[in-house]
């Protein structure tokens, strides 16, 4: 309670301090759409369901998509259904779901011919639906989505290209989207056959995308060295970006939930997953923030940016409450999230959460052609209450309230 009445405080006092960029300055608590009184991961889950009714609209679609975007949300409104047991938090998540699944389990808006590991991100929340449901529609899109990986195309040593547009490459994102479903999927189906290959992705990225120096990882890899932003050497790319490294930290403490203790392969996973706390902690800005270019703080142009704190936040709380990662990574999480709700939170007159600061996108390579260079990643655009910062954001939130 003390930590919500401070947080009250910090946000009344930011939103002031904000009025005249913003000309909307939260005054009272009445009338408000969203209560100012609810922790924080209501708060914002409260602001999309206003903003965006139906859940397929919450990165500005129109029609239902399906998308690692809705997924990683659709993700957090599950943890907070399992955590509130309001309903309206499962009819919003299942709402998604019934309007990108059809009757017969078939998913109109995904093609498993693309070979986009991206798209298995999506599949999170399916496990909890089918647990609660039954429905034979989940299990069958469950199924059509662990299918890809038995084709998806892989490096020489096994790991899963990003995508078959892509090829060659191991990006660090693609950790997030296809680990946590494989792990998840081989558990509850397969009795954890395929937990070695769940762990060899991860070994893959160690061997290739480790900066000596930092301790942090390079965003891509190309194995041909081929694509211009591949260092031919190395075949990494030019730079750290702190979402990327954000999707590799949920990676493994998520995948961590399903890797039994006495597997040869969690330790391994605990590992890599301090080496990389250690790693950001060394960049963390005196605000709790990252920078959207992780290790160039002192650039112009770089900026501190919201997605990626939020990842942080996130992956270090749920390390600490599941006993990976010291304690001390605890205050590192409470410092980064009382940093973006500081910093990088405005809230409206309606009661929003809006966070501002957040990268919309950024890549390697495709058409207009992607760099990685520091350019590139400051000059991406940004985008208020991108689904890749709320989520994490509402995930982050419920850690650090246990």
């Amino acid at each position: 309670m003390k930590r919500r009445s401070k947080l009250y405080v910090l946000i009344v006092a930011t939103s002031i301090v904000m009025g005249c960029k913003s000309n909307k300055i939260v005054t009272s608590n009445s009338n408000l759409e969203v209560p100012t009184e609810l922790k924080w991961s209501e708060r914002m889950a409260l602001t999309l369901m206003k903003q965006h009714p139906n859940a397929y609209e919450i990165d500005h679609k129109t029609q239902p998509k399906w998308d690692y975007v809705h997924g990683l949300v659709m993700t957090s409104f599950e943890k907070l259904y399992e955590e509130t047991k309001k309903q309206s938090y499962y009819d919003y998540l299942k709402g998604y779901y019934d309007a990108t699944i059809q009757p017969d389990g078939s998913i109109p808006t995904y093609k498993i011919e693309n070979y986009n590991i991206d798209m298995l991100a999506a599949g999170n929340a399916l496990f909890y639906l089918y647990d609660t449901t039954k429905e034979g529609k989940y299990l069958k899109a469950l199924e059509l989505l662990r299918s890809q990986l038995d084709k998806h195309p892989r490096t020489s040593e096994k790991g899963f290209w990003h995508k078959k547009v892509y090829p060659n490459q191991m990006w660090l994102d693609g950790l997030y989207m296809g680990s946590p479903f494989y792990a998840h999927y081989t558990v509850k189906f397969e009795n954890g056959k395929n937990l070695d290959d769940v762990a060899l992705q991860f070994e893959q990225i160690q061997k290739h995308l480790v900066d000596a120096k930092t301790g942090l990882l390079y965003h891509g890899w190309d194995e041909s060295k081929e694509m211009a932003w591949a260092n031919k050497q190395t075949g990494t790319s030019p730079n750290f970006w702190s979402r990327s490294l954000g999707w590799y930290a949920m990676a493994l403490v998520d995948v961590l939930d399903y890797m039994p203790e006495n597997h040869p392969k969690h330790k391994e996973l605990v590992v890599y997953l301090n080496q990389l706390a250690e790693a950001l902690k060394k960049q963390q800005h005196a605000s709790g923030l990252w920078y959207q270019v992780t290790d160039q703080g002192n650039r112009e142009g770089n900026y501190l940016e919201a997605s990626g704190t939020a990842m942080f936040a996130y992956s270090f709380a749920k390390g600490v409450n599941k006993g990976y990662l010291p304690k001390e990574y605890k205050k590192v999480a409470e410092k980064a999230f009382d940093g973006l709700t500081r910093d990088l939170v405005k809230i409206s007159s309606e009661g929003y959460v809006i966070i501002t600061e957040a990268c919309a996108v950024a890549g390697l390579g495709g058409n207009p052609y992607r760099d990685g260079s520091f350019e590139y990643y400051v000059n991406e655009r940004k985008q208020d209450n991108d689904p890749k910062a709320t989520g994490p954001f509402i995930l982050a939130a419920l850690e650090l309230n246990k």
